[in-house]
């Protein structure tokens, strides 16, 4: 399975599920946004089968950015077992999210 677009329902149901999760809080307008692009959609190639990546567009779904205090774009939140363990905001290198999920997985 590759890069999923999460909607509230979808969302709870792939975090519910357990195992690692990799959430971005994106927006089409936002540049910083539009650059990390590539490297969710690099991590979602890279670790299928040991992670589910995804997207979730604020505009679209700002009740789920609201309830995980998403205040800056892009915020990249990564769960385990259901829980949040980490969470990255701003545009990063690749080496920055691997190593979060390199301890998920």
């Amino acid at each position: 399975m590759a890069l999923m677009h999460f909607n509230t329902a979808s969302f709870d149901e792939a975090v519910s599920a357990g195992g690692a999760v990799v959430v971005d809080f994106w927006a089409s307008w936002c540049g910083p946004c539009r650059m990390l692009g590539p490297v969710i959609e690099q991590l979602a190639a890279d670790y299928e089968g040991k992670a589910l990546v995804g997207k979730v567009n604020v505009d679209d779904e700002q009740a789920l950015a609201m309830r995980f205090g998403v205040a800056s774009i892009p915020t990249v939140i990564f769960f385990k077992d259901g829980q949040e363990v980490a969470r990255k905001v701003g545009v990063m290198p690749m080496g920055e999210f691997t190593k979060v999920l390199d301890t998920l997985v």
